[in-house]
């Protein structure tokens, strides 16, 4: 009996010691403290609002200059060259049907002699035809017959030296002719790119005397890819158009310090695409580049020079300029909505540069992104921070330019 309760004494002892703890531990375990979340602060973004307007394209190019027309200046006769001008050097100025090169006349002044003295003989001989035919005739009428053979009135042997007389005529035009063509010059003014012959060498028909160029007018051919072309007015290609753009071109060359400045036009483009590069390819053209102005200290527009140049564009309607960041994946912009959220919205880009972007299909008042985010995801909240609106109108050129010649 007491073992009974000697087990239940220390069952009792165990229970409360067990409790004991158990409410120490409960006690004495450290309060948790509720820890506010952290609430990340927004991104600040700049935000301009859009405002659309019209804006002249103006489009970039380069080239070289070079004549619209350059020939080779071929003897049309033999014979030894007795004499030049004085201007026939490389880079020599001349004017039209100047005497450049003289080939030796006296031969070609012989032919001439002999072919007038030839024709003087055919009119003799036509002479006597007609007298003879004449008097035939008086003699048939003398002899009462009404009907007459052209034999007996000599017909064939008149007209056979009126064909002798054309021919002998022929043969003078060709010997003065040759004789012309010993003074070698060119149908236009212009200048001398090489010389092939001088003094005292003899030439052959079909050599070759100089190359020559006009100085009229010269060209530049100018490289435009399919989006660039698409954004100038070019001249119309129909072989039946009647009315026809030419836009302004300013050609631009850079000599040292200085900037010069041509005006000229587009008149043409190429026949063809180039098949390489896939350039359109428009044909400028300035009138008298080497023309003296007074006052103006420009040079001439020298042939071979390699000019920058800028072509007047079409305007394009509710077009806008933004930055080159703003423009993600090539076509898109993100926007602001009436809850600070950005989305994406997509755009026609018709210009681009490196620093710029020229955009349609924004609609006035959209809230346009030009702070370039890494990672962006429509629905993103942000800061606003509303800057100045895009500038619309074309940039001022940046390069110091001389007055411009007539085009």
């Amino acid at each position: 009996m007491s073992l009974v309760r000697h087990k239940a004494k220390v069952t009792l002892l165990v229970v409360i010691v067990g409790v004991t703890l158990i409410t120490a531990l409960a006690l004495l375990k450290p309060k948790t403290q509720r820890i506010a979340k952290a609430v990340a602060p927004l991104l600040k973004v700049d935000v301009v609002v859009a405002d659309p307007s019209s804006f002249k394209m103006n489009i970039s190019s380069q080239g070289t200059v070079a004549p619209k027309r350059e020939i080779d200046l071929v003897s049309q006769v033999s014979g030894k060259i007795v004499g030049v001008a004085d201007i026939y050097a490389n880079g020599g100025f001349f004017q039209s049907d100047q005497k450049l090169v003289q080939i030796e006349p006296a031969d070609y002044e012989f032919a001439v002699i002999r072919a007038k003295a030839q024709v003087a003989r055919v009119e003799e001989q036509v002479a006597l035809e007609k007298g003879r035919s004449r008097q035939a005739k008086r003699e048939w009428r003398d002899l009462g017959d009404s009907t007459a053979n052209k034999l007996f009135l000599r017909q064939p042997q008149l007209h056979a030296a009126e064909a002798t007389l054309e021919s002998a005529r022929a043969d003078l035009q060709k010997a003065q002719l040759d004789l012309a063509r010993t003074g070698i010059s060119a149908p236009f003014q212009g200048r001398i790119r090489e010389t092939f012959v001088d003094l005292g060498q003899y030439v052959t028909p079909g050599a070759r005397i100089a190359k020559v160029y006009s100085t009229d007018v010269i060209e530049v051919r100018l490289p435009l890819s399919d989006r660039e072309a698409i954004l100038v007015d070019l001249p119309v290609s129909y072989e039946d158009s009647q009315t026809q753009s030419f836009p302004e071109v300013r050609l631009r060359s850079h000599v040292g310090d200085l900037t010069h400045e041509w005006q000229g036009r587009i008149v043409r483009t190429d026949a063809s695409i180039d098949v390489q590069s896939r350039m359109t390819f428009a044909v400028a053209e300035v009138k008298n580049p080497f023309r003296a102005d007074p006052t103006d200290d420009r040079p001439p527009l020298s042939i071979g020079l390699f000019v920058e140049a800028d072509i007047d564009g079409k305007v394009i309607e509710n077009a806008l300029r933004l930055p080159k960041d703003s423009v993600y994946r090539g076509r898109e912009i993100l926007v602001l909505n009436d809850q600070d959220q950005v989305y994406f919205q997509p755009v026609s880009i018709v210009r681009s540069d490196s620093s710029s972007v020229v955009a349609v299909g924004v609609r006035a008042g959209t809230k346009i992104v030009t702070t370039r985010i890494s990672l962006p995801i429509n629905g993103m909240k942000v800061e606003p921070q509303l800057g100045q609106e895009p500038q619309l109108n074309q940039e001022p050129q940046q390069t110091q330019q001389s007055p411009g010649g007539a085009s």
